[in-house]
Parts: structure tokens; C-alpha cells; sequence
């Protein structure tokens, strides 16, 4: 369909809503697949979307609007015709069109077609308004402006939360969604808007079918229930992927702060406790509601926690000094699912590790539950700790990952599983797998952090016992016993080595290929000069090519 029959139709003074609804309606047939645009036509598409805002400000039968909205959203597909569609105007239209806001009217009440084809308007604006707020700055600056989110919140709490016809609350919710992420302006004001939290709150709960038994506490699930359905958990992803944008402050923000904003968050809690136990349709779906779950998890306040597993023990379910594991269980489970995939750790997996180190810093059940698991007493070190199958040995191989957030995470969670004590991590680690994170932390002398813990020691088992002297603490294990070179050498050989390695590093350091460091009382790298013992010492070797130090 050529777009100046179109233009000519519409741009007619004489227009004809049903001819301008068949040619519209012939070319969306042609593009509804089409993403890549002809840029030969691209004034002509500029001022189409221009024709159409003009046909939908007027007054129009509602299939014709539907059918100029579906026309638009194929043509907001392309950033650079979004000109006309991004203005202060042409956004109101399609939020009045999409009934953002709310005093706009529900329904004409008439017959069903009628309703259909006018919530097939409010579903192709809606959709529009998501293109388009993607795609052009300008109309994200234009919906901050005229307040577009507030009025999202405010019709879907006047159509009753979750309570909107499907793909009318969906897209909703992805339109929320939307804003939130692209502009930290409105999200600073869902931030402060009362309604906003415990609406998208209470649409995770009639989507979840939440039935509370007590406070915080979510009634059991039945064995026999049958999965989520897809429609329902879909808008609830919607709704996650929005509250993961409103509880992303920082620490200077108090608006999620003081006894309410608590009571929404450990709500919130309860909530994903439930989602984490849930099953949808597919194994791709479930694991995609329990990462937008701990995503959500990770905003909140490690004091709120303890809603996770406070709750009673049902039949078959993992437990701990009376705590309820399950769901500690489940982030367990998922976690070694993403460390087995082997890509993406840094969005995948860091902030379910992230996760677990929270949970585990500042609640003692937690931190006993996932070390007994992660870290059990050790028995067999003839091994590197990197070299096996089990979940130790796949962190501790993620402690030399190339991506630094990924292996810092990695080495953050066990240490926090070791009470933050050195000795501990080295033993389950080895000197050279923790390294990285005791010279981040100042504590390659030995020590401790910062965090107190309770004073309850773990208790070596009888094989690591006798292993103990025989580790090597740099490799972590028992290394087989070679021959020493050095015992078929004489004294004045030795000594001679010995003259001959000091006059390598000396000449090395004159050239400033390796610098001596040493390490200072408060555990930190300084020249060897600067520090007062040389008992322990590493040499930084500057590449020439390279800024970064390697160690």
C-alpha cells in the first residue's frame, strides 16, 4: 500500500472515516511484521503520524480510532518519525484515548461490541504510549510533565487493582513500568505517591490469589494447586518489573521509610515468599518469576527478611532451629541453576548472591542454613577447591572471574558464610582464590570485618584435623610431595641461587618492571619501604602496555 494514497485520503478535506479504516486497515495488514523501515519514506511516515493525531482528535467511530491507533504503533516502531506523536498534544491524545487518569469514563455501558471495540482503543493507545515513551526522550519528557504515570496509578485504582480487563491492565502496568525505568524523576515520585506501592501490592495479589492466614503470612499452598495462569503471570511480572524501579532508592531517599512504608515492604516479602513456591506453565516461566523476584528482593531492607522464613513448617518442607527453609531453599536451588548455565553471571546471577549475602549478613538461621549447604565441613582436601562438582567448588572458581562483579560477589557471599573471618575463607578457599577480595578489604594480614556475629565456632572433623598441617594455604589442598631440588645442592650452591635471585629482582625493580610492596599492620599494600616487617611481601608487576597492576 502506498502511503500517498493514504496521505491523500486523509489529508482530503472531504475524508471518509470507512474508506480512511479500509486503506489503514490494508496497510497494517502488510506491516504488522515490519521493523525496519524504508528511509526514502520517511517524511511521508512524519506526516502520516501527523494525519493520524489529526483523525484521532477528532470525534471518530471507535473502530476507525482503533484502526488509526494500530496504524501509529506500527509507525512507533521507528524512532525517527516519533516528531509529531512526542509533542505535549499528541501525547495527551493518546492518554485520553488510552483513559489515563481518573475521572475518564469506564464504558458506555451499550451493547458488547460497542465495549469491545472501545476497549480495543484504550489496549491499541496503551500500546502506542509504550512505543513511543521507549523510543523518543522528548516523550518521556512530555509524560514526567503532564504527570502520565500519577495517572496510570489513579485509573487503575479507580478500575479496581487487577480488576481491569487484561491486556488493559497489563499494558498498564508495562507503561508504569516503562517510565519508572527511563526517568528517575518519576520514580522518585511513585517514591512519595501513597497509592502507588500498595496498588501494585495489591494487584501481585489478586494475580498471585494471595489468601492471608496471619500477619506477614501467606495461607500454604495446595499440593494439588494447579500452575498460575499465563494471563495472571504476566501482569504480575509487569507489576515486579515496576515495583523493582520504586524501591530502587538510595540511601539519601526516605520516602520508603517509617512504619507504613515498612508494613507495604513486608507485605511485599510475604508475597514473593509465595511466588518463590509457586509453579507456572513452563520451566522457563517459573525461573523467570523467581529472577524478577529476588530482583525485587534486593530493594529491600535486609531488617524485613526475616518475613522469608518466619512462618510455620509444612510437611516436606527444609527447616532450621524451627524456621520455615523453604524459600531460602528455592534461591538456593536457583542460584546453582544460574552458576551452571555459565553466561551472563552479571545480570543472571549476582543479584541472587548479592541476595543471599544480605539475608545471610544480618539473619544467623539463614546464614547457618545456606553455609551447612555451601560450605560443609571439610574431609576430603586432597582436591584444589576450585577442582569438583559441588556448589563450593563452582563459587570458588567464580573467585578468579574475569568480570570483577561477578567475582566479587562470588568471594562476598562465602565470606560472609565465613562470618567475615579470613582464616575461614582461606580454609575454604585457599590464600590465592581469596586474595582479590582481602586486598579489597584491607585484610591480607589476617582479621576480620566488620560485621559481628554470634561467637558459635565450627567444629573441624577428624580427617581435616590430620590433613591441617599438610595444606598448602596459598592452593587450599594436601599437594603431593616432590623432590626438593635444592636437597642434592651444596651450602655454597644454595647461597649462590640464593645471591643470584636478589640480583634478578634488584635489576628488575631498577628497570621499575616489578616493585617490592609489603603489607602494612592494617592489612593494606605499600611500598616495602613504607611498611615496618617484610614478613610477608608480593611483587606488582606494571605492564608497560597496560595501566591496570597485576598481582
Amino acid at each position: 500500500m502506498e502511503l500517498s494514497v493514504i496521505l491523500s485520503q486523509i489529508e482530503n478535506e472531504n475524508e471518509n472515516d470507512e474508506e480512511i479504516e479500509r486503506l489503514l486497515h490494508e496497510y497494517n495488514t502488510e506491516n504488522c511484521r515490519t521493523f525496519s523501515f524504508d528511509k526514502k519514506e520517511e517524511d511521508a511516515r512524519i506526516r502520516l503520524c501527523r494525519a493520524l493525531l489529526g483523525v484521532l482528535g477528532r470525534v471518530a467511530q471507535p473502530r476507525c480510532q482503533s484502526t488509526c491507533l494500530e496504524t501509529l504503533r506500527i509507525l512507533s516502531r521507528d524512532k525517527r518519525v516519533l516528531g509529531p506523536v512526542s509533542t505535549r498534544e499528541g501525547i495527551l491524545t493518546l492518554a485520553g484515548l488510552a483513559r489515563v487518569g481518573p475521572d475518564v469514563p469506564r464504558g458506555t455501558g451499550g451493547e458488547q461490541q460497542d465495549e469491545d471495540e472501545e476497549e480495543r482503543v484504550v489496549v491499541e493507545a496503551l500500546k502506542c504510549l509504550c512505543n513511543v515513551v521507549f523510543n523518543s526522550t522528548q516523550a518521556q519528557q512530555v509524560g514526567a510533565d503532564v504527570q502520565l504515570a500519577q495517572g496510570l496509578c489513579a485509573s487503575l485504582h479507580a478500575a479496581g487493582a487487577g480488576a481491569a480487563p487484561h491486556e488493559v491492565g497489563l499494558f498498564s502496568l508495562r507503561l508504569l513500568f516503562l517510565l519508572s525505568a527511563l526517568r528517575s524523576d518519576v520514580r522518585s515520585v511513585l517514591r512519595k505517591e501513597p497509592r502507588a506501592l500498595a496498588l501494585l501490592t495489591d494487584v501481585l495479589e489478586r494475580a498471585l490469589d494471595v489468601h492471608w492466614a496471619g500477619p506477614y503470612k501467606v495461607a500454604p499452598l495446595d499440593p494439588q494447586a494447579p500452575p498460575i495462569p499465563s494471563q495472571e503471570n504476566e501482569r504480575a511480572m509487569e507489576a515486579l518489573k515496576a515495583l523493582f524501579n520504586i524501591t530502587l532508592s538510595d540511601s539519601s531517599d526516605e520516602s520508603l521509610t517509617g512504619q507504613d512504608a515498612e508494613h507495604q515492604l513486608r507485605l511485599l516479602v510475604a508475597i514473593m515468599r509465595h511466588l518463590l513456591l509457586l509453579r507456572t506453565h513452563t520451566e522457563e516461566t517459573t525461573e523467570e518469576a523467581h529472577s524478577h523476584a529476588v530482583n525485587l528482593l534486593s530493594n529491600i531492607p535486609s531488617s524485613c527478611l526475616d518475613v522469608l522464613i518466619d512462618v510455620p513448617v509444612q510437611l516436606g518442607q527444609e527447616e532450621d532451629g524451627g524456621k520455615n527453609m523453604a524459600a531460602i531453599q528455592v534461591l538456593l536451588d536457583f542460584m546453582e541453576k544460574r552458576v551452571d548455565r555459565g553466561s551472563n553471571y552479571k545480570e543472571g546471577l549476582t543479584p541472587v548472591l548479592s541476595l543471599l549475602a544480605e539475608s545471610s549478613r544480618y539473619h544467623r538461621e539463614i546464614r547457618r542454613y545456606i553455609k551447612a549447604r555451601v560450605l560443609p565441613p571439610l574431609k576430603d582436601v586432597s582436591s584444589r577447591p576450585e577442582v569438583g562438582t559441588t556448589i563450593r567448588n563452582k563459587l570458588v572458581r567464580l573467585m578468579t572471574h574475569v568480570d570483577m562483579g561477578v567475582k566479587q560477589s562470588a568471594a562476598e557471599f562465602l565470606f560472609v558464610l565465613c562470618k567475615e573471618s579470613v582464616d575461614n575463607l582461606v580454609k575454604y578457599t585457599g590464600y590465592g582464590s581469596a586474595a582479590g577480595l582481602l586486598l579489597s578489604r584491607g585484610l591480607l594480614a589476617g582479621g576480620r570485618g566488620e560485621t559481628q556475629y554470634s561467637e558459635d565456632e565450627d567444629s573441624d572433623t577428624d580427617e581435616y584435623k590430620e590433613a591441617k598441617p599438610y595444606i598448602n594455604p596459598i592452593t587450599g589442598h594436601v599437594e603431593e610431595l616432590g623432590a626438593n631440588p635444592m636437597d642434592e645442592m651444596t651450602e655454597e650452591q644454595k647461597e649462590y641461587e640464593a645471591q643470584k635471585l636478589v640480583n634478578m629482582i634488584d635489576q628488575l625493580s631498577r628497570q621499575q618492571l616489578i616493585k617490592p610492596m609489603g603489607v602494612r599492620k592494617d592489612g593494606t599494600l605499600a611500598p616495602l619501604e613504607e611498611t615496618s616487617t617484610a614478613e610477608c611481601f608480593v611483587y606488582v608487576l606494571k605492564s608497560k602496555k597496560e595501566s591496570s597492576t597485576w598481582i
